[in-house]
């Protein structure tokens, strides 16, 4: 039997694909004309970009990620505090993963930088690292619902029910199909679950562990005063970033404008099939701007500030990769990270290219 074969069923022709699992053939391919047409949208008006303002912008989002990293570096060394921690190299961690996350879907930058953060750790362990992680999401978690509010209340952003109608072809499913999202939410807590129960049976100090990486929010002050009030001034630089990217594509930079744009970021990034969300961000972008410029300047910005951040980060983080970490390039991250899963022991300090000895310990 072929992978992918036509079903004919409730009206639709199916489209059994192995990565997304059964999607709509129409809807995929509305939602592949509607990025072409995108795309040729931004390259007829790629010469009315504003140069300096889309500079301004991406180096206003390499110093959000900066500080990001610098948050994480923070987690990290309250958890490790003997340890001799860079920040160069949880900032190239931070960085690689990123960039993976911008070109390849089902986020599995989150995997890359859990190896390189783990060789950027002495002694460091998945499940601490993983845990950090954790910490982060405190301050996404309550900004992103109060972005979410507002921009519902602005009656521009479409309601959970019409996303069946948008040219995403992965949102446009599970909004259309809310038993099937909800068996697929469903396999996904089972296997995290499973992964759970497996390496606390399997590793005796596994939920000491986990306490590791979450130790700083013990500590409320060391938390607000290294981690949330810098991820907070990071974001105010991801806001400047997304200002500077409307005015620099024509749609007009505004706090409005920008807080439907983070609206925008924050529900694409629940939606992991594509790189960042991709074909969820640039529908939303083009519904939500509809009456605030015209069609071929909004549809030029959709894909336009997607491309521009993620060539930005696929950059930087093959950058990180290379010069930081030592390896050839993102593959040879995945087999490094495959091979010491399959091992079992300790990550290394470096690279098997090796790398220069670490700093003096983390200081507070």
């Amino acid at each position: 039997m072929a992978r992918a074969e036509a079903v004919r069923g409730r009206g639709h022709c199916w489209l059994a694909a192995p990565a997304v699992g059964w999607l709509p053939a129409a809807a995929l391919g509305d939602s592949f004309r509607a990025f072409f047409d995108a795309l040729d949208q931004f390259f007829a008006r790629l010469a009315s970009v504003d140069l300096v303002d889309l500079l301004v912008a991406l180096v206003a989002f390499t110093i959000y990620l900066t500080l990001r990293a610098r948050a994480s570096y923070n987690i990290l060394g309250y958890a490790y505090p003997q340890a001799p921690i860079r920040f160069r190299r949880v900032w190239g961690a931070y960085i690689a993963g990123y960039g993976f996350n911008a070109v390849f879907p089902a986020r599995g930058g989150d995997v890359v930088r859990l190896f390189l953060t783990r060789i950027a750790v002495p002694g460091a362990t998945y499940p601490a690292v993983a845990s950090s992680f954790l910490v982060e999401a405190v301050f996404d978690v309550t900004v992103g619902l109060l972005v979410l509010l507002f921009a519902f209340s602005q009656g521009v952003f479409p309601r959970p029910p019409d996303f069946a109608r948008l040219n995403a072809f992965d949102l446009s499913w599970l909004a259309s199909h809310p038993r099937e999202a909800l068996l697929l939410l469903t396999v996904l807590l089972i296997a995290v679950f499973v992964v759970i129960a497996v390496l606390s049976a399997r590793v005796a100090h596994f939920w000491g562990e986990i306490r590791r990486g979450l130790s700083i929010l013990r500590d409320r002050r060391a938390f607000l005063r290294r981690v949330y009030a810098v991820q907070a001034l990071g974001w105010l630089f991801r806001c400047a970033a997304f200002w500077f990217l409307l005015e620099a594509f024509g749609i007009g930079g505004s706090v409005r404008n920008v807080l439907l744009v983070l609206g925008v970021n924050a529900v694409s990034a629940a939606v992991p099939f594509t790189p960042q969300g991709a074909g969820v961000q640039q529908a939303l972008l083009v519904t939500v701007f509809k009456d605030t410029a015209s069609a071929p300047v909004v549809t030029a910005y959709s894909v336009g500030q997607q491309l521009a951040v993620a060539t930005l980060t696929f950059v930087l983080g093959l950058f990180a990769v290379v010069r930081i970490f030592r390896f050839r390039s993102f593959r040879d991250v995945v087999e490094q990270g495959r091979a010491d899963r399959a091992r079992g022991e300790p990550a290394p300090t470096t690279s098997t290219r090796g790398d220069e000895p670490g700093p003096a310990p983390f200081v507070g």
